[in-house]
């Protein structure tokens, strides 16, 4: 079993809890993920490692509530366990060698492009982010950004809170004031890592994205985590989940992700109701 030690509340739909998992948090790197089940009888689901503390033996996740085990594991408290908490999974993130990177998170995907800059950061590498949300409600890890990064630039949709775009208009904005990157790293909503990565190959960057598709076993047995690349197909569990971007067929991978999101909402709305019968 694994300990809940802390948990909070980042914005109404995304919480960050921090577990103590002293094997994980050992080999934990930028980039891996860990597939957990809230108890015995619940799906299997992979969460990105937002951050590890290899000396007190925690690894700490964030999770944002659509679906039916997020909500489950929502109501669960410090102190409180989880039945399984299996990793580090995936391949860790390529850091080594760039002097100068750019980070480009999205909404929760922030979660997933902090421990990344801040790995970068603590390499020595220049690090310039740029995170975007709809709104300043939604921001998460200003604070974890502006100590991992040289430049921050915060985007809103509605201009709520930083500046008011898209991510791509950041980005665009420092590609041709003469920002010259080794490297770009996007991580977040499919659609926003698509024109990411249009534009970035329009300044010939090289660009890597973080996929998260649906995944099962974690092992590249089951194929529900399948993108193709190249032309080829990949498992973003054991391939991944970082692949070169301008390779990334993500019109598939859109089309792929959006066949579950009616099961999604329908289990999700079941277990509220769960939940609501028994606190009346």
């Amino acid at each position: 079993m694994y300990r809940i030690i802390k948990k909070t509340i980042l914005n109404p739909t995304v919480t960050r809890m921090e577990i103590s998992a002293p094997l994980i948090a050992r080999k934990a790197e930028p980039g891996q993920f860990i597939i957990l089940r809230v108890d015995e009888n619940g799906e299997r689901m992979p969460l990105t490692i937002t951050d590890y503390d290899r000396e007190k033996g925690t690894v700490s996740i964030i999770f944002q509530i659509v679906g039916a085990t997020t909500e489950a594991l929502n109501h669960l408290e410090e102190g409180d366990s989880l039945h399984d908490f299996v990793g580090p999974l995936g391949k860790a993130t390529e850091t080594e060698g760039l002097n100068k990177a750019a980070v480009v998170g999205g909404g929760v995907g922030c979660a997933i492009a902090y421990p990344v800059a801040k790995k970068l950061h603590n390499q020595g590498c220049e690090v310039h982010s740029i995170i975007g949300f709809r709104n300043k409600d939604l921001l998460i890890l200003e604070d974890e950004f502006k100590q991992a990064s040289d430049k921050l630039i915060i985007m809103t949709d509605d201009g709520s809170y930083g500046q008011k775009g898209l991510v791509t208009n950041a980005l665009k904005e420092l590609l041709e004031g003469g920002q010259k990157y080794d490297q770009v790293i996007t991580i977040g909503p499919l659609i926003m890592m698509k024109f990411v990565s249009k534009l970035t190959k329009e300044y010939g960057v090289k660009t890597v994205a973080s996929m998260n598709p649906i995944m099962i076993d974690g092992t590249g047995m089951c194929g529900g985590c399948r993108v193709t690349v190249g032309g080829k197909t990949k498992f973003a569990c054991v391939d991944g989940p970082d692949f070169d971007a301008h390779e990334i067929d993500f019109d598939e991978a859109m089309a792929r992700s959006a066949t579950y999101k009616p099961f999604e909402r329908k289990a999700h709305d079941e277990v509220c109701n769960l939940y609501n019968k028994e606190v009346e």
